[in-house]
């Protein structure tokens, strides 16, 4: 269970293509001395009570996370919605007792330890949660109902639907906005520029 106290499945998406580091893989990329999936990993994990990674490739390379390590479910890149339904259609067949997915990036070390906890609250009246903030949304943290699978997998396949939003646009989406004192728990590392500036932002993040 969750500290929300539903089983909840946390999916951390590493399936970007890394093009603006080189195309390599961000998340083996080193932070304060550790690579960065492993901050997402700390962070993810006790707000969740299954968490798996969706990347594409060797496996092997992740070994070190113990984590299952699950690819895209829709071939070619389609991007992060091609991730949440790996997540939605993974937890219907292996955590059944699941009925809510959550997403992380792994490109964001500071992502708040409550995040899974405050989208589960903003449920009650809409059909999924997102975050947001500094007035910016963030679909790709999302919480999502594993009961819209196959709606996601038409979407995908048949209307050949990649951005979030276009397909969010369908749902009651509620926006959960964080704070950003001391730093913004939603920034991410997309250049050597961000991954210095993480680097300075380490010491002030909670």
């Amino acid at each position: 269970m969750t500290n929300s106290g539903f089983p909840v499945l946390g999916v951390l998406l590493a399936g970007g293509q890394g093009r603006r580091m080189g195309y390599v893989d961000k998340g083996l990329m080193t932070l304060g001395g550790r690579p960065l999936l492993a901050h997402a990993v700390e962070r993810a994990r006790p707000q969740v009570s299954t968490l798996i990674l969706n990347a594409a490739g060797d496996p092997d390379r992740f070994a070190a996370f113990g984590l299952p390590v699950v690819a895209d479910v829709v071939e070619g890149y389609a991007g992060p919605l091609a991730g949440v339904l790996t997540g939605l259609e993974w937890a219907a067949v292996h955590r059944p007792e699941v009925a809510w997915v959550a997403t992380f990036a792994t490109d964001a070390p500071f992502l708040p330890p409550d995040l899974v906890a405050r989208l589960m609250a903003a449920t009650g009246d809409a059909d999924m949660a997102s975050a947001m903030s500094a007035g910016r949304t963030h679909p790709v943290f999302g919480l999502w109902p594993v009961a819209e699978r196959g709606a996601l997998r038409r979407a995908l396949i048949d209307e050949e639907i990649r951005k979030v939003d276009r397909w969010t646009a369908r749902y009651t989406v509620a926006q959960v906005d964080f704070p950003c004192d001391p730093l913004d728990p939603f920034f991410n590392v997309n250049t050597p520029d961000d991954l210095a500036t993480a680097e300075r932002l380490l010491n002030a993040a909670p």
